[in-house]
Protein backbone atom coordinates (compact mmCIF):
# COMPACT_ATOMS: atom_id res chain seq x y z
CA UNK A 1 0.00 0.00 0.00
CA UNK A 2 0.94 3.33 -0.56
CA UNK A 3 1.72 5.52 2.71
CA UNK A 4 -0.18 7.63 3.67
CA UNK A 5 -0.08 11.43 5.60
CA UNK A 6 -0.60 9.31 9.03
CA UNK A 7 2.32 7.08 8.30
CA UNK A 8 4.29 9.94 7.72
CA UNK A 9 3.15 11.89 10.93
CA UNK A 10 3.39 9.01 13.02
CA UNK A 11 7.32 7.85 12.00
CA UNK A 12 8.41 11.52 12.07
CA UNK A 13 6.50 11.66 15.89
CA UNK A 14 4.86 14.39 14.71
CA UNK A 15 0.80 15.97 13.99
CA UNK A 16 -0.71 15.26 11.24
CA UNK A 17 -1.29 19.09 10.88
CA UNK A 18 2.46 19.64 11.05
CA UNK A 19 3.15 17.52 7.97
CA UNK A 20 0.23 18.95 5.69
CA UNK A 21 2.23 22.40 6.86
CA UNK A 22 5.44 21.24 5.33
CA UNK A 23 3.33 19.38 2.52
CA UNK A 24 1.65 23.03 1.68
CA UNK A 25 4.97 25.05 2.72
CA UNK A 26 2.17 26.90 5.36
CA UNK A 27 2.73 28.00 9.24
CA UNK A 28 5.52 28.66 11.54
CA UNK A 29 7.94 25.20 11.70
CA UNK A 30 11.52 25.13 12.67
CA UNK A 31 14.06 24.11 9.81
CA UNK A 32 14.34 21.42 11.75
CA UNK A 33 11.39 19.67 11.42
CA UNK A 34 11.01 20.88 8.64
CA UNK A 35 13.82 18.86 7.65
CA UNK A 36 13.22 16.00 10.06
CA UNK A 37 9.55 15.34 7.73
CA UNK A 38 11.15 16.29 4.12
CA UNK A 39 13.56 13.16 4.91
CA UNK A 40 10.82 11.01 6.29
CA UNK A 41 8.64 11.40 3.10
CA UNK A 42 11.50 11.18 0.83
CA UNK A 43 11.94 7.46 3.20
CA UNK A 44 8.59 6.31 2.70
CA UNK A 45 8.66 7.50 -0.87
CA UNK A 46 5.25 9.03 0.46
CA UNK A 47 3.66 11.57 -2.52
CA UNK A 48 1.30 14.19 -1.72
CA UNK A 49 -2.53 13.06 -3.26
CA UNK A 50 -3.16 16.28 -5.80
CA UNK A 51 -6.52 15.34 -6.06
CA UNK A 52 -7.05 15.64 -2.18
CA UNK A 53 -5.22 18.97 -2.22
CA UNK A 54 -7.68 20.32 -4.90
CA UNK A 55 -10.59 19.01 -2.97
CA UNK A 56 -9.76 20.77 0.15
CA UNK A 57 -9.10 23.94 -2.39
CA UNK A 58 -5.62 24.37 -2.04
CA UNK A 59 -3.23 23.96 -4.92
CA UNK A 60 -2.13 21.14 -6.86
CA UNK A 61 0.88 22.99 -8.27
CA UNK A 62 -0.14 22.35 -11.78
CA UNK A 63 -0.93 23.82 -14.94
CA UNK A 64 -2.14 22.60 -18.07
CA UNK A 65 -0.86 23.53 -21.22
CA UNK A 66 -2.66 22.90 -24.62
CA UNK A 67 -1.13 22.85 -27.68
CA UNK A 68 -1.77 22.41 -31.35
CA UNK A 69 0.82 20.26 -32.25
CA UNK A 70 3.37 18.93 -30.61
CA UNK A 71 5.57 17.59 -33.57
CA UNK A 72 5.79 21.29 -34.86
CA UNK A 73 9.05 22.12 -33.35
CA UNK A 74 7.72 25.61 -32.59
CA UNK A 75 5.40 24.19 -30.18
CA UNK A 76 7.88 21.84 -28.84
CA UNK A 77 10.14 24.54 -28.20
CA UNK A 78 7.28 26.64 -26.40
CA UNK A 79 6.56 23.23 -24.44
CA UNK A 80 9.95 23.31 -23.56
CA UNK A 81 10.32 27.06 -22.60
CA UNK A 82 6.86 27.01 -20.42
CA UNK A 83 8.02 22.98 -18.68
CA UNK A 84 11.56 24.72 -17.58
CA UNK A 85 10.19 28.14 -15.98
CA UNK A 86 7.42 26.10 -14.85
CA UNK A 87 9.78 23.48 -12.34
CA UNK A 88 11.62 27.20 -11.27
CA UNK A 89 7.91 28.02 -9.59
CA UNK A 90 7.49 24.16 -8.19
CA UNK A 91 4.95 23.55 -10.92
CA UNK A 92 4.14 20.59 -12.62
CA UNK A 93 2.87 21.17 -16.47
CA UNK A 94 -0.03 18.64 -18.16
CA UNK A 95 1.27 19.21 -22.00
CA UNK A 96 -1.98 19.29 -24.33
CA UNK A 97 -1.48 18.18 -27.97
CA UNK A 98 -4.99 18.86 -29.66
CA UNK A 99 -3.46 17.97 -33.51
CA UNK A 100 -5.86 21.16 -34.57
CA UNK A 101 -9.00 18.94 -33.39
CA UNK A 102 -11.47 21.24 -32.30
CA UNK A 103 -13.57 18.19 -30.28
CA UNK A 104 -10.01 16.91 -29.01
CA UNK A 105 -9.24 20.26 -27.50
CA UNK A 106 -12.88 20.24 -26.00
CA UNK A 107 -11.78 17.19 -24.45
CA UNK A 108 -8.72 18.12 -22.86
CA UNK A 109 -9.82 21.49 -21.81
CA UNK A 110 -12.31 19.14 -19.76
CA UNK A 111 -9.71 16.99 -18.71
CA UNK A 112 -7.57 19.91 -17.25
CA UNK A 113 -11.03 20.90 -15.34
CA UNK A 114 -11.36 17.33 -13.56
CA UNK A 115 -7.34 17.58 -12.77
CA UNK A 116 -8.53 20.76 -10.99
CA UNK A 117 -5.50 22.25 -12.23
CA UNK A 118 -4.17 25.74 -10.81
CA UNK A 119 -3.98 27.81 -14.42
CA UNK A 120 -4.12 26.99 -18.20
CA UNK A 121 -1.56 28.17 -20.96
CA UNK A 122 -3.57 28.31 -24.24
CA UNK A 123 -1.42 28.15 -27.42
CA UNK A 124 -3.83 26.29 -29.93
CA UNK A 125 -5.92 28.41 -31.71
CA UNK A 126 -9.26 27.91 -30.79
CA UNK A 127 -12.30 28.54 -32.19
CA UNK A 128 -14.37 28.32 -29.83
CA UNK A 129 -14.03 30.03 -26.58
CA UNK A 130 -16.78 28.08 -24.18
CA UNK A 131 -14.43 26.44 -22.19
CA UNK A 132 -12.47 29.48 -21.49
CA UNK A 133 -15.41 31.42 -20.52
CA UNK A 134 -16.35 28.11 -18.22
CA UNK A 135 -13.03 28.19 -16.71
CA UNK A 136 -12.82 32.02 -16.30
CA UNK A 137 -16.53 31.55 -13.97
CA UNK A 138 -14.63 28.84 -12.27
CA UNK A 139 -11.85 31.31 -11.84
CA UNK A 140 -8.87 29.36 -12.88
CA UNK A 141 -6.39 31.68 -14.22
CA UNK A 142 -5.69 31.65 -18.34
CA UNK A 143 -2.72 32.56 -20.19
CA UNK A 144 -2.50 32.57 -24.16
CA UNK A 145 0.20 32.78 -26.36
CA UNK A 146 0.49 33.00 -30.36
CA UNK A 147 -2.60 34.85 -30.38
CA UNK A 148 -4.98 36.68 -28.78
CA UNK A 149 -9.06 36.65 -27.86
CA UNK A 150 -10.00 40.32 -27.27
CA UNK A 151 -13.42 39.31 -25.64
CA UNK A 152 -11.73 37.48 -23.13
CA UNK A 153 -10.40 39.24 -20.32
CA UNK A 154 -7.01 36.80 -19.88
CA UNK A 155 -3.36 37.24 -19.85
CA UNK A 156 -1.56 37.39 -23.27
CA UNK A 157 1.54 36.78 -24.64
CA UNK A 158 2.49 37.17 -28.19
CA UNK A 159 4.90 38.20 -30.92
CA UNK A 160 4.74 41.62 -32.82
CA UNK A 161 2.98 39.74 -35.71
CA UNK A 162 2.51 42.76 -37.83
CA UNK A 163 6.18 43.52 -37.72
CA UNK A 164 7.51 40.49 -38.18
CA UNK A 165 5.17 40.40 -42.10
CA UNK A 166 6.92 44.07 -42.80
CA UNK A 167 10.53 42.97 -41.94
CA UNK A 168 9.87 39.65 -44.41
CA UNK A 169 8.40 41.95 -47.12
CA UNK A 170 10.77 44.55 -46.77
CA UNK A 171 13.54 42.13 -47.24
CA UNK A 172 12.47 40.96 -50.06
CA UNK A 173 11.64 44.41 -51.75
CA UNK A 174 14.76 44.87 -50.89
CA UNK A 175 16.30 42.23 -53.02
CA UNK A 176 14.56 43.30 -55.61
CA UNK A 177 11.41 41.05 -55.87
CA UNK A 178 8.09 42.76 -57.04
CA UNK A 179 6.23 39.40 -57.36
CA UNK A 180 6.08 38.09 -53.96
CA UNK A 181 4.10 35.32 -52.84
CA UNK A 182 2.43 35.41 -49.37
CA UNK A 183 1.90 31.52 -47.83
CA UNK A 184 -0.16 30.98 -45.15
CA UNK A 185 -2.05 28.21 -43.05
CA UNK A 186 -4.70 30.02 -42.37
CA UNK A 187 -5.50 33.29 -43.26
CA UNK A 188 -8.58 33.68 -40.63
CA UNK A 189 -6.73 33.57 -37.90
CA UNK A 190 -5.46 36.80 -36.11
CA UNK A 191 -1.71 36.02 -35.87
CA UNK A 192 -1.77 35.63 -39.98
CA UNK A 193 -3.85 38.28 -40.51
CA UNK A 194 -1.47 40.63 -39.35
CA UNK A 195 1.66 38.80 -40.74
CA UNK A 196 -0.38 39.14 -44.39
CA UNK A 197 -1.01 42.67 -43.34
CA UNK A 198 2.65 43.58 -42.44
CA UNK A 199 4.17 41.75 -45.54
CA UNK A 200 1.58 43.72 -48.07
CA UNK A 201 2.43 46.75 -45.97
CA UNK A 202 5.63 46.55 -46.70
CA UNK A 203 5.32 45.91 -50.44
CA UNK A 204 2.95 48.87 -50.95
CA UNK A 205 5.17 51.62 -49.21
CA UNK A 206 7.13 50.35 -52.23
CA UNK A 207 4.99 51.16 -54.87
CA UNK A 208 4.37 47.42 -55.44
CA UNK A 209 0.81 46.15 -56.10
CA UNK A 210 -0.15 43.38 -54.09
CA UNK A 211 -1.19 40.87 -56.40
CA UNK A 212 -4.23 38.78 -54.52
CA UNK A 213 -3.71 35.64 -56.72
CA UNK A 214 0.06 35.22 -55.01
CA UNK A 215 -1.73 35.12 -51.61
CA UNK A 216 -2.85 31.53 -50.96
CA UNK A 217 -2.94 28.91 -48.02
CA UNK A 218 -2.08 25.42 -46.80
CA UNK A 219 -1.81 22.94 -44.27
CA UNK A 220 -0.02 23.49 -41.19
CA UNK A 221 2.40 20.90 -42.28
CA UNK A 222 5.58 20.85 -45.18
CA UNK A 223 3.66 18.73 -47.33
CA UNK A 224 1.09 21.55 -47.13
CA UNK A 225 3.30 23.97 -48.38
CA UNK A 226 4.72 22.09 -51.08
CA UNK A 227 1.41 21.70 -52.66
CA UNK A 228 0.66 25.37 -52.15
CA UNK A 229 4.24 26.08 -53.62
CA UNK A 230 3.19 23.85 -56.77
CA UNK A 231 -0.09 25.84 -57.20
CA UNK A 232 1.78 29.34 -57.54
CA UNK A 233 4.35 27.96 -60.05
CA UNK A 234 1.88 26.69 -61.81
CA UNK A 235 0.65 30.12 -62.67
CA UNK A 236 1.45 32.36 -66.23
CA UNK A 237 3.52 34.64 -64.27
CA UNK A 238 5.08 32.91 -60.70
CA UNK A 239 6.41 34.64 -57.73
CA UNK A 240 9.98 35.61 -57.21
CA UNK A 241 10.00 35.42 -53.64
CA UNK A 242 7.81 33.69 -51.00
CA UNK A 243 6.94 34.88 -47.25
CA UNK A 244 5.81 31.99 -45.48
CA UNK A 245 3.73 32.76 -42.45
CA UNK A 246 5.49 29.86 -40.29
CA UNK A 247 8.87 27.75 -41.08
CA UNK A 248 7.01 24.59 -41.68
CA UNK A 249 5.13 26.04 -45.05
CA UNK A 250 8.59 27.88 -45.97
CA UNK A 251 10.26 24.18 -46.02
CA UNK A 252 7.62 22.65 -48.05
CA UNK A 253 7.59 25.63 -50.22
CA UNK A 254 11.73 25.49 -50.91
CA UNK A 255 10.42 21.45 -51.60
CA UNK A 256 8.14 21.77 -53.85
CA UNK A 257 10.16 24.58 -56.31
CA UNK A 258 13.00 22.23 -56.26
CA UNK A 259 10.95 19.50 -57.49
CA UNK A 260 9.85 21.34 -60.36
CA UNK A 261 13.83 22.23 -61.23
CA UNK A 262 14.21 25.51 -59.88
CA UNK A 263 17.53 26.39 -57.53
CA UNK A 264 17.22 28.14 -54.76
CA UNK A 265 17.71 31.00 -54.09
CA UNK A 266 19.10 32.10 -57.80
CA UNK A 267 15.35 31.80 -59.11
CA UNK A 268 13.53 31.67 -56.17
CA UNK A 269 13.99 33.54 -52.51
CA UNK A 270 11.73 32.19 -49.35
CA UNK A 271 11.35 33.67 -46.06
CA UNK A 272 9.92 32.08 -43.41
CA UNK A 273 8.83 32.88 -39.87
CA UNK A 274 9.69 31.41 -35.99
CA UNK A 275 13.41 30.36 -36.60
CA UNK A 276 12.86 27.05 -35.40
CA UNK A 277 15.79 24.15 -35.37
CA UNK A 278 14.69 23.32 -38.88
CA UNK A 279 15.66 26.82 -39.89
CA UNK A 280 19.32 25.74 -39.83
CA UNK A 281 19.42 22.41 -41.21
CA UNK A 282 17.44 23.11 -44.80
CA UNK A 283 19.38 23.85 -47.44
CA UNK A 284 19.69 26.24 -47.96
CA UNK A 285 19.56 27.68 -44.62
CA UNK A 286 16.06 29.41 -43.71
CA UNK A 287 16.07 33.09 -43.69
CA UNK A 288 13.05 33.29 -41.12
CA UNK A 289 11.49 35.87 -38.94
CA UNK A 290 12.22 34.78 -35.43
CA UNK A 291 9.98 34.57 -32.49
CA UNK A 292 11.69 35.00 -28.87
CA UNK A 293 10.34 31.53 -28.53
CA UNK A 294 11.71 31.25 -25.10
CA UNK A 295 11.06 34.50 -24.03
CA UNK A 296 7.41 33.60 -24.92
CA UNK A 297 6.71 30.66 -22.68
CA UNK A 298 8.81 32.33 -19.51
CA UNK A 299 6.30 35.40 -20.05
CA UNK A 300 3.55 33.55 -20.02
CA UNK A 301 4.37 31.16 -17.05
CA UNK A 302 5.48 34.10 -14.90
CA UNK A 303 1.87 35.59 -15.93
CA UNK A 304 0.28 32.68 -14.96
CA UNK A 305 2.15 32.17 -11.60
CA UNK A 306 1.58 35.54 -10.80
CA UNK A 307 -2.47 35.57 -11.09
CA UNK A 308 -2.51 31.76 -9.40
CA UNK A 309 -0.75 33.36 -6.36
CA UNK A 310 -2.79 36.47 -6.41
CA UNK A 311 -0.06 39.06 -6.81
CA UNK A 312 -1.84 41.16 -9.76
CA UNK A 313 -4.98 41.89 -10.25
CA UNK A 314 -4.65 43.44 -14.14
CA UNK A 315 -4.59 41.59 -16.93
CA UNK A 316 -1.22 42.23 -19.28
CA UNK A 317 -1.43 41.71 -22.71
CA UNK A 318 3.03 41.73 -23.42
CA UNK A 319 3.96 42.02 -26.92
CA UNK A 320 7.48 40.88 -27.96
CA UNK A 321 9.92 42.27 -30.65
CA UNK A 322 10.33 39.44 -33.61
CA UNK A 323 13.77 39.70 -35.73
CA UNK A 324 14.35 38.83 -39.01
CA UNK A 325 17.59 36.45 -39.58
CA UNK A 326 18.58 36.66 -43.38
CA UNK A 327 20.62 33.16 -44.22
CA UNK A 328 20.74 31.39 -47.21
CA UNK A 329 17.31 31.03 -48.76
CA UNK A 330 16.93 34.72 -50.50
CA UNK A 331 19.45 36.62 -52.93
CA UNK A 332 19.02 39.65 -55.17
CA UNK A 333 17.11 38.87 -57.70
CA UNK A 334 19.22 38.92 -60.82
CA UNK A 335 18.43 41.79 -63.73
CA UNK A 336 17.04 40.58 -66.64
Amino acid sequence: MKPTIYDVAEAAGVSIATVSKVINGTGRISDKTRKHVTSIMDALKYQPSMVASALTGKSTFTVGLTLPDLANPFFAEIARAVEDRGQEYGFNVFICSTDNDPDREIKYFSLLTQKRVDGVIVATRTEKDMFLKKLIQQNVPIALITGEMPTLAVDTVMVDDFLGGYQAGSHLVEQGHRRIAILAEDVNTMSNRERIRGCKQAMTAAGIEVDERLVTSGDFTVSGGKEAMCRLLDMEEPPTAVFACNDLLAIGAIQGARERGLQLPQQLSVVGFDNTILATIIDPPLTTVAQPIQEIGRQAMDLLVQEIKGQKSMKQRVVLMPELVVRGSTAQLPEN
